[in-house]
């Protein structure tokens, strides 16, 4: 995990070097807070920057909806930035899974686990920049929220929105992150945004 933070450091840096990344894009994700995701960085494949804002379908009730084309369906009653999130999940819920993706560039062709929850995290406005499954262990505020929920310890990291496993080890089986099916918690840092 130690290498991985320091080559998203080397490499934002590296960016800086050359002119292609400035102010918010340098800094440290912030763990607990709402900014925005930076802008101006260097891009890879879809422009993916910024809060999702593209049009999402809503379903009754509180629970998510999982498709059959593998993207998830936001419940009404959610707040808008869980809304967000679910619609960033969609992005790149059906892209290859990469080791180390979504770090070096946020937008990138293949995302792991932890690059995947920042990614969609950070389209909801809840997080800025890209950590390890370890970077997880202070965000937000401790124990299961109300639409939210990340898992995280040192080998994987995964979260639960609106009752769906946004998990890239589900991905292998059926070609999507999101995921009906829960997985056992034991062992991992349990976090939620706050007020989620």
């Amino acid at each position: 995990m130690f290498f991985r933070r320091r080559l998203t450091a080397v490499a934002l840096l590296s960016l800086a070097v050359a002119g292609l990344a400035s102010g918010p894009a340098l800094a440290e994700p912030a763990l607990g807070g709402t900014t925005p995701a930076p802008a101006g960085e260097e891009k890879s494949g879809k422009d993916r920057s910024g809060p999702a804002d593209s049009p999402l379908s809503t379903t009754s009730g509180e629970t998510a909806r999982l498709l059959a084309d593998g993207t998830a369906q936001a419940p009404e009653s959610a707040p808008e930035s869980v809304k967000r999130v679910i619609a960033a999940g969609n992005q790149i819920a059906k892209l290859p899974y990469r080791y180390g993706g979504g770090h070096a560039l946020l937008n990138d062709t293949g995302y792991d686990c932890s690059g995947s929850v920042s990614f969609a995290l950070r389209g909801g406005g809840l997080f800025n920049g890209a950590a390890p499954s370890s970077g997880f262990y202070g965000y937000g505020e401790s124990g299961s929220g109300r639409w939210i929920t990340v898992y995280a310890n040192g080998g994987h990291m995964y979260m639960v929105v609106a009752g769906l496993r946004f998990d890239t080890s589900g991905a292998r089986q059926t070609g999507s992150r999101w995921q009906v099916q829960r997985r056992p918690a034991t062992g991992y840092i349990v976090r939620h945004p706050p007020g989620l």
